[in-house]
C-alpha cells in the first residue's frame, strides 16, 4: 500500500477521497463510505497535542493531524501541552511498527 511504502521513506501520507472530499483513515486504496478510489497526498503533518504524557526521559503524545487522523508519536523537541502544535519530523517502520517523531511548534 502506497501509505506504507511511502512511510519507510520517511513520508506520511494520507488517503483522501476524491468523492466525499474525506480522508479516509486508517489509510486504505477504497473510500468506507462511497467506496471510490482514493487519492495519495503528502500530508503537512501538522496538528495539534490532544493528551501527553511520560515515560522516563521520553515522552509521547496523541496528535490530530489536518484536523482529522489522531497518532501516536513522541515528542523529541519542545515542552508539550495540550492544544500546542506539533509538526511530524520523522516517520518510518521498524520490526513492523510503525514510529513518528514530532516536535512541539513554539
Amino acid at each position: 500500500m502506497k501509505f506504507e511504502s511511502e512511510l519507510k521513506k520517511g513520508s506520511f501520507f494520507l488517503s483522501e477521497c476524491p468523492n466525499c472530499q474525506k480522508i479516509v483513515w486508517p489509510p486504505s486504496e477504497y473510500c468506507d463510505q462511497c467506496l471510490q478510489e482514493v487519492n495519495w497526498r503528502k500530508s503537512t503533518g501538522v496538528g495539534k497535542i490532544i493528551e501527553f504524557s511520560r515515560q522516563n526521559n521520553q515522552i509521547f503524545c496523541v496528535a490530530e493531524i489536518e484536523n482529522t487522523v489522531r497518532l501516536l508519536g513522541e515528542i523529541i523537541s519542545g515542552i508539550p501541552d495540550i492544544g500546542k502544535n506539533v509538526i511530524i519530523t520523522d516517520c518510518t517502520i521498524e520490526k513492523e511498527n510503525h514510529i513518528v517523531k514530532m516536535k512541539v511548534l513554539e
